[in-house]
């Protein structure tokens, strides 16, 4: 193997499959969005029990034909210790906000913070998908990263509020595009941080 044979390994992301968890308060919409990208159709979910996972190819942009590994796990609060062990070899984070259910926004900051924080997540990529934005009572995307206290996190993470509504699939393939940016700058970050050492 010559020193440069695998340079162009290293610049394709885990050779073009990535990872994804999503996450997320239980009815927030996260398995809604799954199924939306996975067959751009509207299909009835019911609450996850443990987790749903597909394989999705990206339709459009930079991201176009890559294939993400969606893990959509369940939010249920008995279910928030198992992220965890879903989030340890991540390469984005989608966590996905009920952007109307204001007393809950709290409990999802406080959910999206420790997740966030939790030492093996250091630096991964997060999209927040605020969801729901057809509904009149829905917070913008601004104060939906106030309120969650996306601007306090350590300057490692790369994150960004993509207004969505997943019924009809406003939104997700521009969310998607997006994340998968963020994973590609932080995939050139740590080959340049490895190169200074």
């Amino acid at each position: 193997m010559g020193k440069h044979s695998n340079s162009l390994l290293d610049s394709l992301p885990s050779l073009n499959q990535i990872h994804i968890v999503m996450l997320g308060l239980d009815s927030a919409g996260k398995t809604t969005a799954l199924y939306r990208l996975k067959f751009d159709q509207y299909l009835n979910t019911v609450p996850t029990i443990g987790f749903n996972c597909e394989k999705i190819k990206a339709q459009s942009g930079k991201a176009k034909g890559t294939s993400f590994l969606v893990w959509d796990i369940g939010g249920q609060d008995k279910l928030r210790p198992l992220w965890r062990s879903y989030t340890r070899c991540t390469d984005g984070i989608v966590f996905v906000v009920d952007s109307v259910d204001q007393e809950r926004m709290e409990e999802a900051k406080m959910e999206l913070q420790r997740t966030a924080r939790t030492p093996e997540n250091a630096g991964v990529p997060i999209l927040v998908l605020a969801n729901k934005q057809d509904l009149p009572a829905a917070k913008d995307p601004k104060e939906i990263a106030r309120i969650l206290g996306l601007p306090e996190l350590s300057g490692s993470h790369l994150w960004h509020v993509q207004p969505a509504c997943a019924i009809i699939g406003e939104g997700l393939d521009e969310g998607l595009e997006i994340l998968y940016d963020m994973i590609i700058k932080k995939k050139k970050i740590a080959k340049q941080s490895k190169r200074k050492r």
